[in-house]
């Protein structure tokens, strides 16, 4: 079975687990955590992933790490998936949790890469247009790229606006091409 179908289906749970303790917040706040630990260190992921690491030892790890920091439901769900021997995607199984708690309280996450950081009136005109394509709150990364000369690539789930000078430039380059 494909990662992405397992870990949906393993968020999908804990995500109706936590509803039905009314623990949403925490358990996001949790996903958003182990997040965070897993991609500032790079190890603890190696490890969880490591066929060669004992499943026990795994969650020695993660018992070590996260036992007392996270709420018991969120700590059983690890306990769970190291006992199924899935602990290799507990990062998608993380990353799918807070996919659907967004979908669930109607936030939508866009990221916006410009030359320069936003200005607060450049940034409400960004929500502003996130909002009305897609009726949901929106959290608004930001981004700071100086290779776009210019301009701005706003990208929201698959779709992606990309109104930069850089990509101007290329595809002046490539209809000169043609």
């Amino acid at each position: 079975m494909a990662e992405s179908t397992v870990a949906f289906r393993y968020a999908k749970s804990l995500i109706d687990l936590a509803q039905e303790k009314n623990l949403t917040e925490e358990v996001n706040k949790d996903m958003q955590f182990f997040k965070q630990v897993v991609s500032q260190n790079r190890e603890l992921m190696l490890a969880l992933k490591s066929p060669i690491l004992r499943h026990e030892k795994k969650l020695a790890i993660l018992k070590a790490v996260f036992e007392s920091r996270v709420n018991p439901v969120s700590y059983t769900i690890f306990s769970i998936i190291t006992k199924k021997h899935r602990e290799g995607i507990m990062d998608s199984i993380a990353e799918e949790y807070l996919r659907l708690y967004n979908e669930l309280k109607g936030i939508q996450k866009a990221q916006v890469t410009t030359i320069l950081p936003l200005t607060d009136e450049l940034r409400q005109q960004f929500v502003d247009i996130v909002t009305k394509a897609t009726g949901k709150t929106v959290i608004l990364e930001e981004k700071i790229d100086p290779k776009l000369i210019g301009g701005y690539v706003l990208q929201i789930n698959d779709r992606q606006i990309d109104a930069s000078i850089r990509n101007q430039l290329n595809e002046l380059r490539l209809s000169f091409l043609n």
